[in-house]
């Protein structure tokens, strides 16, 4: 099952509306086929394990991510292939969170006299598909944001001097996560302090084409027109949240292929962010990266809705009353009211120090 899930992990981010699934085909112990859901519309994982391991399917076990589906979408039913395949067991790792098929060909494939387990490393397939969970469940993306400060917690000096605070290695990683992103967003002060191009920049060609959408919170529209984010193209996007956009400048990058949306704003003037996230839901974006500054990172710790985080600690102290602080917004009152990590992982990156861990109710997620 573990070899599964490394296998869903190379589809995440390119699957969307589809779920990341990964499967592997074992006989007499050894491992005899392989395969993932490369992108929507293609074989699903445990079609492309079958056919890679062939004739060696009759009497063996497939191991899977996530059940096998049991209905036709734009690829045929996966119990079918495992059927005629002459696989006798199926292994689980979750079922299918959506509640309108769940269980539903584990059923199927134990009716036709298939030995079915489910569960296994379970916790672990649920954090793999958190974000189709979370889209099937809530019509909502699964929200990671991700923060690169000091080891006191700072993202830039008293000046404003902000690269490079981590080391290349920690960018690497950073890049990693918008690869499993649908999605990549920032605000207007991200925009006008550094002109990033906030795409997805991979060490060599991908099998498949990646496309990023970059959302930018901007109330009123002021970021430069000539900004990287503006030169938009078939893998990178730009859609810009605005509550009282300049309509001139408006028209002028809505011409040049900027997509412009008008949302309510909120108690501080920018773009509501649940009803932000709603939009994205309904565009089929499961996974949002939040990249901002501190005051939009704090807007979504204050609002609770950060799903999972990403803290990559530099082992430099800044300090200075007046230096950046890496989370801002309100904070809470109260202690027990601030977010806390769950599942916690730490991972060194040379000199520097990934920190993650999931604030939302993974298991919770299943259970709705």
């Amino acid at each position: 099952m573990r070899a599964a899930i490394r296998l869903a992990q190379k589809g995440l981010g390119f699957t969307s509306p589809n779920p990341a699934v990964g499967a592997v085909i074992v006989k007499d112990g050894e491992i005899v086929g392989r395969g993932y859901h490369k992108r929507a519309g293609t074989a699903h994982a445990e079609v492309n394990a079958i056919k890679d391991a062939g004739e060696r399917c009759r009497g063996a076990e497939i191991y899977v991510t996530l059940e096998p589906c049991n209905h036709t979408g734009r690829t045929p039913p996966c119990t079918r292939a495992i059927l005629e395949s002459g696989i006798t067991r199926v292994v689980l790792g979750a079922l299918d969170p959506n509640p309108s098929v769940k269980g539903g060909g584990a059923e199927y494939l134990a009716s036709q006299g298939l030995r079915v387990d489910t569960g296994l490393l379970e916790k672990e397939c649920m954090l793999l598909l958190a974000p189709f969970a979370k889209s099937v469940k809530k019509g909502l993306p699964w929200v990671r944001a991700k923060t690169a400060c000091s080891i006191d917690g700072r993202i830039a000096t008293r000046t404003g001097h902000s690269k490079w605070i981590t080391n290349e290695k920690a960018r690497g990683f950073g890049q990693k996560l918008r690869k499993i992103s649908d999605a990549i967003l920032v605000g207007r002060g991200t925009v006008q302090a550094d002109d990033p191009s906030l795409t997805w920049r991979p060490g060599k060609r991908p099998l498949v084409p990646k496309r990023l959408l970059r959302v930018i919170l901007d109330s009123r529209l002021e970021s430069p027109a000539d900004s990287k984010v503006f030169n938009v193209s078939e893998g990178a996007p730009t859609m810009v949240a605005v509550t009282r956009p300049d309509k001139k400048k408006a028209g002028f990058l809505e011409e040049i292929g900027v997509k412009i949306v008008k949302f309510p704003p909120d108690q501080t003037g920018r773009p509501d962010l649940e009803a932000l996230l709603k939009y994205l839901g309904g565009m089929n974006i499961q996974s949002l990266l939040v990249e901002g500054g501190a005051g939009v990172l704090g807007s979504f710790y204050d609002q609770g809705l950060v799903d999972q985080a990403f803290f990559f600690f530099a082992p430099v102290v800044i300090g200075g009353e007046d230096a950046r602080d890496a989370i801002g917004g309100l904070g809470p009152d109260r202690l027990h009211e601030a977010a806390r990590l769950k599942d916690v992982t730490i991972r060194r990156l040379q000199d520097n120090w990934l920190v993650q861990g999931v604030v939302s109710d993974l298991e919770g997620l299943w259970r709705q």
